[in-house]
């Protein structure tokens, strides 16, 4: 008997049980992969005694066995399995890795791989473990994604969904925070304040209520780190969004709202854009990585080789997801990085890509784009491109020479020529992401003011940077100088603007005017007794307020004092910010109602 007609046989035999088979396991996994992490989480998160400890551990090995298993049961179903497994031969290369591990685990008391990599780098304590946890995550996340997961049959609309999501993160990362091993802290971090930098860490903004270098440990480190980057990939939880809308069978014309988030015309039509999304990212903040690796100076008292690796790591994915946030008391202001200028450039470079948006750098540094424009000299950057990467320049250098101008016998005086032309690119670069190399509390007046209104606008669209956008700054300029002059249409780089998108850009505009001006107003209530006793400028909510709404994180020095009120009213701007106030509206507003009647026009004076 030959292999196609054995077969064929079994696929006969085994047609009957297919459906209910796996759908019965679809389920079950779905609720493997929540027990799994639940219990990943409390292994890390609290002190157990060692029999508590293989407990769950062993659950955790359980996990893998029941996915190794279910992998089997889809091959055995599928009616070509060589088929099958060529289409999914990442999550099978995974299977076969945690295959391997059980079985030496089984039978020789020790996982192989792991074990290996412990004898090469033994400065990393039980890598096996860090090793599990990484193929668990793997898992699950490919489990997860994959067309025929189990997910709740509930029609959404697909701003609500991208909301969720954020509070969902939000959520785990506020109980993470919260366990005894995250911190140094006698028994657990305050709900609030877990809550505020788990809001801050997702939402990318980087205002901190603690010291994050003396006040998390190792383990806490790592949820921030783990938070800053799903959440500064917001464009990938899109992704990740999409593929729900199709199993919601939500309207095609909904996906407007994706559109305007990645400002990209093909978004929807692009071939595997969001595994290219992940693997740019990846690349870049390795690249990073590996820089910071090689500048940190002397000065920086890193206990091994893993932990000058892990903070390499740490400070490049937050540099290039604009999070702001540092394993350093004062941020790069500290005594061991403050005149490291390589590693500030490194971190410059990180945050304006990263705040340049990935439409814009596939435009401009994608291979096929690049060869494309050599041959056909005509062709130029994209219109999107144009407008993120001239006005995100102009914005650079506008702040880096005011910076140079307001602060050069201030914050820094006793500088280099180098060192204050590094410092006042730093500082107008970083308007998107809150990183500081000087005293933000030192800084004058002029200057502050300034930086407030950068972090306003904030970076470009599809990026991980916040405000209204350099898109609706560049058309409601483009409008009042349309307005000025008398013209007919509104046009950037000789292009139309149309109605429908100078009309988002005002809403956009009024809506993060209206989210500042409450949020302010219900700070100076809020945080009364800061101004009235501790000698707090109104100014001072007023760029904390700002700096949360834009998802920067710069901060005078105000954070830590805040009340418990004061910090939910930050957190919610940083929300908001985050997700976009167009979104939320678009969430909360919602079916659009259609009618084909017009009132008379009317016709009032302006201004």
């Amino acid at each position: 008997m030959t292999w196609q007609s054995f077969r064929e046989r079994a696929n006969v035999w085994l047609y009957n049980s297919k459906e209910s088979v796996l759908g019965t396991f679809q389920w079950l996994n779905l609720l493997v992969n929540v027990m799994a992490l639940v219990v990943l989480a409390l292994y890390y998160g609290y002190a157990h005694e060692p029999d508590t400890s293989t407990l769950l551990f062993q659950l955790v090995k359980a996990s893998f066995g029941f996915y190794v298993f279910h992998y089997g049961l889809r091959v055995l179903y599928h009616f070509h399995p060589r088929q099958f497994l060529r289409e999914t031969w990442p999550e099978g290369l995974v299977m076969a890795l945690l295959l391997v591990e059980g079985a030496g685990d089984v039978f020789w008391g020790t996982p192989f791989l792991g074990e290996a990599l412990n004898r090469l780098v033994p400065s990393i304590t039980d890598f096996s473990t860090v090793l599990i946890q990484g193929y668990l995550l793997a898992v699950i996340i490919s489990e997860s994604l994959r067309p025929g997961s189990r997910l709740p049959k509930v029609r959404l609309h697909p701003a609500v969904v991208f909301i969720l999501s954020f509070l969902l993160l939000i959520g785990v990362g506020t109980w993470l925070l919260n366990m005894p091993e995250m911190t140094t802290v006698e028994g657990h971090m305050p709900w609030v304040d877990a809550f505020f930098t788990a809001t801050s860490a997702t939402c990318v903004t980087g205002l901190m209520s603690v010291d994050t270098m003396t006040y998390f440990t190792a383990k806490g480190h790592w949820v921030l780190l783990l938070l800053i980057q799903l959440g500064g990939l917001n464009f990938i939880a899109f992704g990740s969004f999409l593929a729900l809308v199709s199993k919601f069978g939500v309207a095609v014309k909904q996906h407007d709202v994706i559109e305007d988030f990645v400002n990209s015309e093909s978004l929807l039509g692009s071939s595997g854009s969001l595994g290219k999304v992940v693997l740019w990212c990846l690349g870049l903040e390795a690249l990073g990585a590996l820089a910071l690796m090689m500048l940190w100076s002397p000065d920086v008292p890193f206990d091994s080789w893993g932990e000058r690796l892990f903070s390499s790591v740490f400070h490049s994915v937050s540099a290039f997801n604009n999070a702001g946030i540092t394993l350093f008391t004062d941020g790069l202001a500290h005594p061991w990085v403050a005149t490291n200028w390589l590693v500030h450039w490194v971190i410059t470079v990180l945050v304006f890509l990263g705040a340049l948006g990935m439409v814009a750098m596939f435009d401009l540094f994608d291979l096929a784009k690049l060869r494309e424009r050599m041959a056909q000299p005509w062709k130029t950057i994209s219109f999107p491109t144009k407008i993120a990467l001239y006005f995100s320049t102009g914005l650079v250098a506008l702040g880096a020479v005011a910076f140079g101008v307001l602060e050069w016998s201030g914050t820094m005086q006793g500088m280099s020529w180098f060192g204050k032309f590094t410092t006042a690119v730093f500082q107008s670069v970083t308007r998107t992401s809150g990183f500081n190399t000087v005293d933000i509390g030192s800084v004058g007046m002029p200057m502050l003011f300034l930086l407030m209104v950068l972090m306003f606008i904030g970076a470009s669209s599809s990026s991980t940077g916040g405000g209204i956008k350099t898109s609706t700054l560049a058309i409601v300029l483009a409008d009042v100088w349309r307005t000025v002059r008398g013209a007919d249409h509104v046009q950037i780089f000789q292009r139309t603007v149309h109605a429908v998108l100078r009309s988002r850009a005002y809403s956009v505009l009024l809506f993060f005017l209206a989210g500042n001006m409450v949020g302010i107003f219900l700070l100076t209530v809020t945080e009364s007794h800061l101004v009235l006793h501790e000698g707090v400028a109104f100014f001072d909510l007023a760029f904390e307020h700002v700096s949360a709404m834009g998802t920067v994180g710069l901060s005078t020095g105000l954070t830590a004092q805040l009340s418990s009120a004061g910090k939910l009213i930050l957190a919610t701007a940083m929300f908001v910010g985050r997700v976009g106030t167009l979104t939320v509206a678009f969430a909360v507003g919602g079916r659009t109602l259609q009618s084909h009647f017009k009132y008379p026009d009317g016709h009032t004076m302006v201004g």
